[in-house]
């Protein structure tokens, strides 16, 4: 199902996959990137609204919705050169990204990588991949019990795929605030998106390349900023609310940090997107 309202689907091919998007608006490019275990359409209660004065591109990453599944490349940085690449073949060198979950540590990693082309950086419910390693205590591992399960070979697979409604229900319950903000329609559009071939083995990539590649790349990249302005934002009753200090951990990456928490749990864009929609526009 599209929840998509007055956006555009369409098909891209860019660093050699298929990438499948929804785009719509007039104005300065902005890209739109989810998190797990979702997919563009998180954005059905944003894009719509910010296409009134932007030009706004939400794609679905690599490995999940509809977009390509190939066997390798997870690893942040081959994920930041597909969402560059597709917003050169559309037409947009530069332009403002908007990241969530797994989609905001893509957006870290594009804008170290592609400092010329991301001009703003917002990054929702996150602290930087490498903070979170290499500050891991027992409260962590606890509350992010899925980044530890995914790195096991095969078992995690074969464990979801047995009962992948039960699991997909359990995120959402555990990580969210705001019963009923992600209404059943949508959950069985996240469903069917999670049940597709080949989806749950590429999603468990991403996190078994962030504890791989991700973090050996950003260990060497420790010297390198963000240059562009980001604003981060979290859910007050979130778990990255209490484990960390989010602003300071993005101080420690990028050179002009602001941000704040919002009255929800980790599903900012579909928990509190009036509240998001007033801090974007501003940031923007």
């Amino acid at each position: 199902m599209d929840f998509m309202t007055g956006m555009d689907r369409r098909t891209v091919r860019a660093n050699g996959i298929r990438i499948n998007l929804w785009a719509g608006g007039n104005g300065p490019p902005v890209l739109l990137l989810h998190g797990w275990p979702q997919t563009a359409q998180i954005w059905h209660r944003i894009a719509p609204r910010l296409a009134e004065q932007y030009t706004v591109v939400c794609p679905d990453l690599r490995g999940y919705g509809d977009t390509d599944k190939p066997r390798d490349g997870y690893d942040k940085k081959t994920m930041a050169r597909d969402m560059h690449e597709l917003m050169l073949a559309l037409g947009h060198p530069r332009y403002a990204l908007i990241g969530h979950d797994r989609g905001g540590r893509v957006g870290h990693r594009q804008a170290l990588d592609y400092p010329e082309a991301v001009t703003r950086l917002c990054v929702l419910d996150i602290v930087p991949t490498h903070t979170v390693f290499a500050q891991t205590d027992r409260h962590l591992a606890a509350a992010y019990w899925h980044w530890f399960f995914f790195q096991a070979p095969d078992l995690p697979e074969i464990m979801i795929a047995a009962a992948p409604e039960a699991f997909l229900r359990h995120v959402f319950r555990a990580l969210s605030f705001r019963a009923g903000a992600i209404e059943e329609p949508l959950i069985q559009e996240y469903l069917r998106a999670f049940t597709l071939p080949g989806t749950i083995r590429a999603t468990l990539e991403d996190y078994r390349a962030a504890a791989t590649r991700d973090f050996a790349d950003d260990a060497h990249d420790l010297a390198r900023r963000v240059r562009c302005p980001v604003l981060a934002i979290w859910g007050e009753f979130g778990k990255m609310h209490d484990l960390f200090d989010v602003l300071a951990t993005w101080r420690e990456k990028a050179d002009t940090v602001t941000g704040h928490p919002l009255p929800c749990g980790h599903f900012i864009p579909e928990e509190a997107p009036e509240e998001l929609l007033a801090d974007l526009r501003t940031f923007l």
